[in-house]
């Protein structure tokens, strides 16, 4: 028999939601045939067959958070599939009485407990009617957290997850002390339909921060006259196209080596300074926006960049990306543009302390050499940690790009 585990989830994220499970048990499967998504923070991860045989049985259920190194299941080599196996498997039986003390009391409130006399069929200790999750129920042991004063879990039939868990306790401490009352949903009226947010769009409501944010125009009429000149021989000779990400991912370089508080971290209480750019580069997937990670961006050509780019556009379109392309980025490049943003304030992504968002190129009307002359241009906006970097260091960083950009001669004499 050979167990199912969870996958190494990448940097700073300890855990995942078990989506959906692509097998049942007692069916057959292949070595490497996906059996389950999971969900996590940032993507949704297919978990493949260890081997050949017979899904013999699932122990993490749709719905339940699980961690690296987990048993999700099993699978029985050289099985044949049977109808007595389609049920997940039962715990085994308690062992001698050493399991009992042991979670009697630390595990009081989170889920149901064994207590002689009592019927084998007795409700969960929650006040949902259903155990929390594992995740949740440490948590709320460590805490101190009731499951009558966090409410309805948002797992699957009503159970308490640990992002329920973490939600209670950044609440407001309440003035008085009452029932907790589920909230009745509002009535939906014609035309609504209520989805549930995925793990995806909880990380990115959690990590809206307030920033500093410092803006700039520039015109990019160099840059596009540069790029139309050579992308044909360009093309010709490199395999692909030469585009507009590739000169801002060189010019923000050529910055970041100059103010290298744009590229550093906090952790604690200490400043951690980079030696080299690993570059986000944000694009659209399914699943909403990722930011896979362009990795020493600092030592790469034009082509390399731009090769890197257009590979992570189609794994961000096909759901491919994998964990440890998301991971590890100490600068991030995003282009509102593509969707027609004139103008807008970029988010950041913890830990890094920028972020420069790329914006619509418009022709304007601008005054050259006392002349009004149409000139096409582009908005660019920092969002930065004021805690690591200065609003004198974040101007100067703009002004950097901005000189790059309108004259990427610059680019190639390293000035």
């Amino acid at each position: 028999m050979t167990d199912i585990l969870v996958p190494t989830l990448g940097e700073s994220v300890s855990s995942a939601t078990v989506a959906r499970w692509l097998k049942k048990a007692g069916e057959t499967v292949a070595a490497d045939e996906p059996l389950v998504e999971l969900e996590t923070d940032k993507v949704t991860v297919e978990v493949n067959a260890p081997s050949a045989g017979v899904l013999e049985a699932i122990t993490a259920a749709e719905g339940a958070e699980v961690g690296p190194g987990s048993v999700l299941g099993s699978i029985l080599a050289g099985g044949a599939a049977a109808a007595p196996k389609a049920t997940a498997v039962a715990p085994a039986p308690a062992p001698a009485a050493p399991a009992v003390p042991h979670v009697e009391t630390p595990r009081a409130v989170t889920g149901p407990v064994a207590v002689p006399g009592a019927p084998s069929g007795s409700a969960p200790a929650s006040a949902q009617g259903a155990a929390p999750l594992p995740a949740a129920a440490k948590m709320m042991a460590e805490s101190g957290a009731a499951a009558s004063a966090i409410g309805s879990g948002t797992g699957k039939d009503g159970r308490i997850t640990k992002g329920d868990v973490l939600e209670y306790l950044a609440r407001p401490a309440p003035a008085a002390v009452a029932p907790a009352v589920p909230k009745p949903a509002r009535a939906p009226e014609q035309g609504e339909e209520r989805v549930k947010m995925t793990r995806l769009r909880a990380t990115i409501a959690r990590r809206l921060k307030e920033a500093q944010n410092t803006a700039a125009m520039l015109t990019t009429g160099a840059a596009m006259a540069l790029r139309t000149e050579y992308k044909d021989a360009f093309e010709k000779k490199h395999g692909v196209k030469l585009g507009f990400m590739s000169f801002f991912v060189k010019a923000c370089v050529a910055a970041l080596k100059e103010f290298p508080a744009v590229n550093a971290e906090i952790d604690g209480d200490e400043f951690v300074y980079k030696n080299f750019v690993h570059m986000g580069i944000a694009v659209g997937g399914p699943s909403g926006l990722v930011v896979p990670v362009v990795r020493n961006a600092d030592t790469l050509s034009f082509a390399e960049i731009e090769k890197a780019i257009g590979a992570f556009g189609r794994k961000a379109r096909d759901g491919a990306l994998k964990l440890d392309e998301l991971a590890g980025g100490s600068f991030t490049i995003t282009n509102g543009g593509i969707y027609g943003s004139l103008m807008s304030t970029p988010i950041l992504n913890p830990p890094q302390s920028g972020i420069l968002g790329m914006h619509k190129i418009q022709e304007r009307p601008m005054a050259i050499g006392g002349k009004v002359e149409i000139r096409p241009m582009m908005y660019i906006a920092l969002s930065y940690d004021h805690r690591i970097v200065d609003g004198k260091e974040a101007v100067s960083f703009l002004v950097r790009v901005k000189e790059s950009i309108e004259d990427p001669r610059r680019l190639m004499l390293d000035i």
